[in-house]
C-alpha cells in the first residue's frame, strides 16, 4: 500500500497544482517531467476540441447544396397490361369493345341502329421511371359496324376497319398519343342490294397527335389529324380534335366482387375540313365498374353509358350526311 501511495502522489500533484501548492512538497525532477507531459496533453486536447468545432468545407458545401432529385432507374416492361394514355371516353372511333342500341335521325330517314365495336389497345413495350414518366409503343385495331335493326334481317349497313401504331407517353399529369393508322370502310351486302346507293371506296392513312392534362379527376385534351393517301383524292386533309373526360372521385356503390361503380362522363368534339369544319359532338355519361383499388389509368373495367351524337356522320362513306342519335351502350375496357 505504501508503495502505491508513493507512486500515485506525484501524479495527483502533477494534475492538481493547487494541491501541490498547499502541500508544498519538495519538487523532484520526476514531478517536473510529469507536469510538463500533462500540460502538453491538455494543450493537444484543447486543440482537438477547437478543430472539431470548426465545420469542414466539404460538409458545409454539402449542407448548403440544394437537395438532389432522387434517381429513377428506367425499366423496360414487355407487353404491359395498362396504358399510359387513357383512351378517349366519348370518341365514337376510339378502339374498344362495345355494343349500343341507338335511335337515329338522319338523311334520308331515321331508324334504329345496333352499333358494335371490336377493338383494343395492345401494349408491345414500355419504358418508364419510378416518377410516373415514360413512353409506350403499342398496336391498336378495331372494327366498327352498324346494323339496321328495323330491317327484316337486321342488315349490316357499314363496317369501318381501323389499324394503327400508337406511341404514347406520360410525365406526371401530362400525357399524349402519336398514332399512325389506316382506315377503310365497306358497305354491307344486304344494304347494297336493298338501297343500291352510290358506293364510295373510302380509304386513307392518318397521323394523329393528341396531348392531355389531368386536373385531378378531370382531363382536358386536344390535338388533330392529318390525312394522306386518300381515296377519294379530294377528301379533306385536316381534322381538329378536342374534348374532356371526367371520372368521379368517390365510389358511388359496390357490386361485390365486380368492384366499385363510379360516375363518369365525356365530351368529344371534332371539326373536319371535309365538312367545312362543322362540329361533330359526342357526349357520353354513365357508370364505370372497376376492380377494387383501380386507379383509372386504363385498367380493366366495364361501363354502362347513355350517349348522344350530333353532326356529320362518323360512319364510313356516310360522312357527308348529318346525323343525330341517342341511346345506351355497354363498353368493355380490357
Amino acid at each position: 500500500m505504501k508503495l502505491r501511495i508513493n507512486y500515485l502522489l506525484p501524479l495527483l500533484l502533477a494534475t492538481n497544482p493547487t494541491w501541490a501548492a498547499e502541500a508544498d512538497p519538495p519538487v523532484s525532477e520526476e514531478v517536473t517531467r510529469l507536469r510538463a507531459e500533462v500540460s502538453q496533453l491538455r494543450a493537444e486536447i484543447q486543440a482537438l476540441r477547437a478543430q472539431s468545432r470548426q465545420p469542414e468545407p466539404a460538409r458545409v458545401a454539402a449542407d448548403n447544396a440544394p437537395p438532389s432529385k432522387p434517381r429513377s432507374t428506367p425499366r423496360i416492361t414487355p407487353l404491359p397490361t395498362t396504358q399510359l394514355f387513357t383512351p378517349l371516353r366519348a370518341d365514337p372511333k376510339e378502339p374498344r369493345f362495345f355494343v349500343s342500341a341507338l335511335q337515329v335521325d338522319s338523311e334520308p330517314h331515321g331508324t334504329t341502329l345496333g352499333a358494335v365495336g371490336f377493338g383494343e389497345h395492345f401494349g408491345i413495350v414500355r419504358r418508364e421511371t419510378s416518377n410516373s414518366a415514360g413512353w409506350q409503343l403499342g398496336i391498336a385495331g378495331a372494327v366498327f359496324a352498324q346494323f339496321d335493326l328495323e330491317a327484316a334481317s337486321s342488315d349490316l349497313i357499314n363496317a369501318d376497319y381501323v389499324i394503327g401504331l400508337p406511341l404514347t407517353w406520360r410525365h406526371g399529369d401530362w400525357s399524349g398519343r402519336l398514332r399512325l393508322y389506316h382506315q377503310s370502310s365497306h358497305l354491307g351486302d344486304e344494304y347494297l342490294l336493298s338501297t343500291q346507293p352510290q358506293r364510295v371506296n373510302l380509304s386513307f392513312e392518318a397521323i394523329e397527335a393528341i396531348v392531355a392534362y389531368d386536373f385531378g379527376n378531370l382531363r382536358l385534351y386536344g390535338g388533330g389529324e392529318t390525312l394522306f393517301d386518300r381515296d377519294p383524292a379530294d377528301l379533306g386533309k385536316h381534322l381538329l380534335h378536342a374534348g374532356l373526360d371526367w371520372r368521379g372521385r368517390e365510389v358511388a356503390f359496390r357490386l361485390g366482387d365486380l368492384g366499385g361503380a363510379r360516375w363518369v362522363a365525356g365530351l368529344d368534339m371534332k371539326r373536319w375540313q371535309q365538312n367545312d369544319w362543322a362540329s361533330q359532338i359526342s357526349a357520353k355519361a354513365g357508370l364505370e365498374f372497376a376492380p377494387h383499388g383501380a386507379t383509372g389509368r386504363a385498367g380493366r373495367n366495364w361501363n354502362t353509358m347513355l350517349e348522344f351524337y350530333d353532326g356529320p356522320s362518323p360512319y364510313g362513306q356516310f360522312y357527308p350526311l348529318d346525323v343525330r342519335y341517342w341511346g345506351i351502350s355497354l363498353q368493355l375496357g380490357l
